[in-house]
């Protein structure tokens, strides 16, 4: 967790409103950034009282060349978060309307097919080592099938200690996850192989709490240099990307992940029923519904099953409408 020094004349509500929200079980990093910069925003602006003004959050509302709908909605809302928290602290502050500005157009996951992800893989395993990440030829290889066979999100992999990883028990251990959920997440056998393989040359003498992905000076990989690396595979694979924003993105391997397991399943015969609360236990999803987005994407992409999937799960499957139902 990042600390950041505010010296702007709304620094106390701003940390009173940090601490409420860990206090709460909110992780809330992201946000304490943005509130930093809105805290640097204000020091620029030339602010003197620790009064929240109509001028001063239509300023700080103003469209970023290039800045995508959603970076813009996130960035405005905490600051109508902290317009709120002070209100309820009985002091003066503009609280903008809420839904003043339309969300973006809903990002559609890009699903890879099984010869786009061999495509990309091949593409990971010839990588060469270099000085800002010296292990790069063992961390891509294992780090992409690992987003794709466990359906994990960057920062959960990322996030992995040596000691998360049971290669006895063949189980990653997922601490401190979206919603503050801890989980397990089975191995496959070839991805015990390769992690027991990978460890040998990584981790002999490691300490337990080091990164299982390091990148420099102790810290992890970090999700930049995963993305820069993601886009060169994606390039030389021949997988045509839409720019930033337009995917496809790093998250969509936990997309096509789910949607492949629905596939499977179906194609099998399996009691979906039965085997949907597995998928978002597995995926870490705080809600039924999260999951059941799926549903909808699998039929959508292989008419061949359409039909079963409509017939079995008709019910639940929901219209998909407004945003990516899940970004991180």
């Amino acid at each position: 967790m990042t600390e950041f020094l505010y010296r702007s004349p709304f620094q106390e509500f701003i940390q009173g409103m940090n601490q409420q929200k860990r206090s709460l079980g909110y992780k809330y990093d992201s946000c304490a950034r943005t509130l930093y910069q809105f805290d640097q925003f204000c020091l620029a602006y030339g602010y003197t009282e620790p009064v929240l003004s109509k001028e001063l959050v239509t300023a700080w509302s103003q469209k970023h060349p290039n800045e995508a709908q959603a970076t813009f909605r996130n960035r405005v809302g905490v600051v109508r978060q902290l317009a709120m928290y002070m209100t309820r602290l009985g002091v003066q502050a503009y609280v903008l309307p809420k839904n003043m500005f339309p969300k973006g157009p809903r990002y559609i996951p890009y699903i890879f097919s099984n010869a786009e992800l061999a495509a990309f893989l091949n593409q990971a395993d010839a990588c060469h080592n270099y000085a800002e990440v010296p292990y790069r030829h063992w961390i891509m290889p294992l780090l992409f099938r690992i987003l794709y066979g466990c359906g994990l999100r960057i920062s959960e992999a990322l996030n992995l200690k040596v000691r998360d990883v049971d290669l006895r028990a063949g189980v990653l251990t997922i601490m401190d996850g979206k919603f503050n959920k801890d989980r397990l997440v089975p191995l496959s056998p070839e991805l015990l192989q390769r992690c027991h393989a990978y460890v040998k040359q990584v981790h002999l003498f490691s300490d337990p709490n080091a990164y299982f992905f390091p990148g420099s000076y102790g810290q992890a990989v970090t999700k930049g240099n995963v993305y820069k690396n993601f886009r060169k595979f994606l390039w030389k694979a021949r997988i045509s990307h839409g720019g930033w924003g337009k995917g496809p993105r790093v998250h969509d391997f936990r997309h096509t992940f789910a949607v492949h397991c629905l596939r499977r399943w179906v194609l099998e015969g399996k009691d979906l029923t039965a085997y949907l609360p597995v998928l978002k236990t597995y995926l870490g999803h705080h809600s039924f519904s999260d999951t059941s987005q799926y549903l909808r994407l699998t039929a959508e992409l292989y008419p061949d099953i359409t039909a079963k999937v409509e017939h079995a799960f008709g019910h639940v499957i929901p219209v998909m409408g407004g945003q990516d139902h899940e970004t991180n």
